[in-house]
């Protein structure tokens, strides 16, 4: 049986077969005793992982007891989803996001020290999902939006990368599409995500954004 656990941009949960995905997730057990999701979430840590991380053996996907191992194309879609580096097995991934997040988020340098991950988590929770499993957004014009982010148009998922707009699916990005820069699209990224691009923290991207 195929599991409901790839991860679309707008944080969706699909039964898919594509095995292109480069990132895990979690966000705590979602599954029932027969592999059904009952739930969007289960916390508001909500993390992106490797895939493989020094050889430690995962158990099968929902397994009982064991969060739901989720799965995105990259790291790009993971953050559109709302998902942040995961802080044991990316710690300095997670270090710099955290960095980044705070120049682009906190006006007050004297607060960085302060300003823990669950901070950050119960932010990017209000800027990501709405009770039910909703999903947030803005509005914004392309020519506004950094290299990473991801937004909706016509109902379907684009990318903004170095090469252009790429179209999203689960098994990778399509050809670059035009598109007017003044065009005013629904930005699935969070706001504040994209903040964090802005002060340079660049996500990593499935390699057919870079063909």
């Amino acid at each position: 049986m195929t599991l409901q656990n790839r991860v679309d941009p707008w944080g969706q949960l699909h039964a898919n077969p594509s095995k292109s995905a480069t990132r895990m997730g979690n966000r705590g057990i979602l599954h029932d005793s027969e592999n059904n999701i009952v739930r969007p979430w289960a916390h508001k840590g909500w993390v992106s992982c490797l895939i493989s991380f020094k050889g430690i053996q995962r158990p099968k996907p929902f397994s009982a007891g064991n969060y739901s191992e989720l799965f995105f194309l990259d790291e790009a879609t993971a953050f559109s989803a709302g998902h942040r580096p995961c802080s044991y097995c990316q710690r300095d991934r997670s270090n710099a996001f955290r960095e980044a997040w705070l120049q682009a988020n906190v006006a007050d340098p004297a607060q960085f020290d302060t300003f823990r991950m669950p901070q950050i988590d119960k932010i990017l929770h209000a800027e990501r999902a709405v009770r039910g499993g909703g999903k947030v957004s803005y509005e914004a014009s392309i020519s506004d939006l950094p290299v990473g982010s991801i937004f909706e148009s016509g109902g379907s998922a684009f990318l903004l990368s170095p090469r252009g707009v790429l179209p999203w699916s689960f098994d990778g990005y399509g050809a670059p599409q035009t598109m007017d820069a003044q065009k005013a699209v629904r930005v699935l990224t969070p706001r504040s995500i994209v903040n964090a691009f802005k002060a340079d923290f660049v996500p990593l991207m499935h390699t057919s954004a870079e063909l």
